[in-house]
């Protein structure tokens, strides 16, 4: 772990988003509610060895930018503080499970975490695809080549479409009848929509989605009036993709409503050892989980990371994900790096038995988590009410979507509409470049984070009480929680991954306030002219320009763009675990440090 830093280079995003988070879990306890934990620990760099002197150098040495710009063809930073909101969730989710830890008799008194564990949080389910070392399958998609020019970012490898005004909408459906049922409506043969289906239905997996070009043209001849009807008669959620920013609504990052009070104080388990070294803070807890896709299996699988047993519920015969390559031995990498240790208990929820079966596992948890469509939970006799009422300790989470804020009906809960209609959208990107989301799944794995982080609240206000609670959160409410300035930011080539003879390279952030200097070392560019600055960098190396720049008192990041190379780098040697027999591929280690 690298020392903590001092004030002129600490990780300001991510600790001002941890003191948010603290706070709201604060205001859900009563005074003097259990001990009050350390502040979380927090630097940049973390276990990885390597200098990560800020967010845009984490973001190119643990694969954001890859990720993110897999859609364009070329790496390219996000242009939000991502990781260290990540990393900030990380810190406060840690500070919380401590005190729930103390509270229970655990000697922990520090947690530390790292704005870089965060980045290679945020791209585990990718890093586990990369690595997996039994996959079969189709593979996957291919990515686009880079533009020769911004204005031409992007547009072949996103989902967002574009109507004739120029409008930009972006669509979502989890299912293939209505998905093709849009695209006849806009005049495409059903063959043509079939072809378009399994790299929209991929890209939450491979943050990639090459559409025919034939169906962009279909979009591009309507107006938003008819691609809003086609939408609407096909049951496919459509939401226009603005250039603000700004979010459309402001829900807290979590809402927790306290059960009714028990007539027996129900109180944590004691962990089952007191061995400081091999105890977590929600050792000994169980949560049932009845979840799918991301958001809420990352929220399970955080708690495992913290301690808890995590059982998963799925349908007869596993979760559809199971077997979405590239697989590891014979299940879905992808799946396992969310899902891994989880057993498995399969109930059709459809059935008075298979709801039964929830129940009795609910009736024995200290935790109850789905992210169920909206509504569901209600026609099961699921809903938080109905568990409560058999076990008044429990906490129940529900992870949603949208929450309250788009009423009875809202889109489809996935990450690229919450996106949207969080500002996130617009925010992710440059302003010389349109609104769109991100295909690397943001909401969902910050979703998960405040899902979970809502839970440990609400054990620690059980530990206090002895109350259970209701715990809703959502993807919209983690789009919200990323800061962002009013308008959109301003690049130059210089603030952009530069290409050189071998790779790419992002300038530090001293050299990015004086391109003067980094223009001397590039053969006397220009600096009126960063666009032939940049081009001149693909004359060397990257070794070579490092040593340079080096040479004159600057730093530069060098940019991964083989998450592989993850597994195998001695800087990432504790943070990253290596494939190996049992697993089959590499994933990041547990993200915090308890002592």
């Amino acid at each position: 772990m690298t020392p903590r830093l001092g004030t002129e280079t600490r990780p300001d995003t991510a600790t001002a988003v941890a003191e948010r988070l603290l706070r709201h879990t604060a205001q859900a306890l009563p005074d003097g509610a259990g001990p009050e934990p350390e502040r979380p620990v927090l630097d940049w760099a973390g276990p990885v060895t390597a200098d990560l002197p800020d967010e845009r150098a984490v973001q190119a040495a643990c694969g954001v930018m890859h990720v993110h710009g897999r859609a364009i063809g070329a790496p390219v930073p996000l242009a939000v503080d991502y990781a260290s909101v990540v990393a900030g969730a990380l810190a406060a989710l840690g500070a919380t499970a401590l005190r729930v830890g103390r509270a229970r008799g655990l000697d922990l008194s520090e947690v530390r975490t790292s704005v870089a564990q965060g980045a290679l949080l945020a791209v585990g389910q990718y890093l586990a695809a990369a690595t997996a070392d039994g996959g079969s399958g189709p593979p996957e998609p291919d990515l686009p080549q880079p533009p020769s020019a911004p204005s031409g970012r992007g547009a072949e490898g996103l989902a967002t479409l574009v109507a004739c005004d120029g409008t930009r909408v972006e669509i979502e459906t989890l299912d293939p009848f209505a998905w093709r049922e849009f695209w006849v409506r806009l005049g495409a043969p059903p063959a043509l929509a079939g072809r378009g289906w399994l790299p929209f239905q991929q890209r939450f997996a491979t943050a990639v989605c090459p559409l025919p070009d034939a169906l962009r043209q279909a979009a591009r001849r309507c107006t938003p009036e008819q691609l809003r009807a086609a939408a609407d008669r096909a049951g496919v959620s459509l939401l226009v993709v603005d250039n603000d920013p700004a979010p459309a609504v402001r829900p807290a990052p979590w809402e927790l409503t306290p059960g009714p009070t028990p007539a027996r104080a129900h109180r944590l388990p004691a962990p089952r050892t007191t061995t400081p070294d091999t105890v977590l803070p929600l050792a000994g807890l169980r949560v049932v989980e009845s979840t799918r896709r991301v958001q809420g299996p990352l929220a399970g699988h955080v708690l495992r990371m913290l301690g808890a047993d995590v059982v998963r519920v799925e349908p007869p015969g596993g979760d559809p994900m199971r077997w979405l390559p590239p697989l590891a031995g014979e299940c879905s990498a992808r799946f396992l790096a969310l899902n891994a240790h989880k057993p498995v208990i399969e109930a059709d929820l459809t059935t008075t038995q298979g709801r039964d079966t929830v129940r009795a596992l609910a009736a024995d948890a200290d935790v109850f988590l789905h992210n169920w469509a909206p509504g569901k939970a209600s026609r099961f006799g699921l809903a938080a009410a109905d568990l409560l009422a058999g076990r008044p300790s429990l906490v129940y989470a529900e992870a949603s979507g949208f929450g309250d804020a788009c009423g009875a009906r809202p889109p489809v809960g996935t990450d690229y509409l919450a996106q949207v209609h969080s500002g996130l959208a617009a925010a992710v990107r440059p302003a010389d470049e349109p609104p769109a989301p991100s295909l690397m799944t943001l909401t969902d794995v910050l979703g998960g984070l405040l899902c979970a982080q809502g839970v440990v609240a609400a054990l620690a206000l059980r530990e206090a009480t002895g109350r259970g609670s209701h715990v809703r959160s959502s993807l919209l409410s983690a789009g919200v929680l990323v800061p962002r300035p009013a308008h959109r930011v301003h690049w130059t080539p210089l603030n952009r991954p530069l290409r050189t003879a071998d790779g790419h390279l992002y300038l530090g952030p001293g050299a990015r306030r004086d391109p003067e200097s980094v223009c001397r070392l590039l053969d006397g560019a220009d600096p009126a002219f960063p666009a032939d600055a940049a081009a001149r960098l693909a004359r060397r190396t990257t070794g070579q320009w490092l040593a340079r720049l080096a040479e004159a008192g600057l730093t530069a990041t060098p940019v991964l763009t083989d998450l592989t190379g993850l597994a195998h780098n001695p800087a990432f040697r504790t943070a990253v675990l290596p494939p190996d027999p049992a697993t089959g591929y590499a994933r990041p280690a547990p993200p915090w440090e308890f002592a």
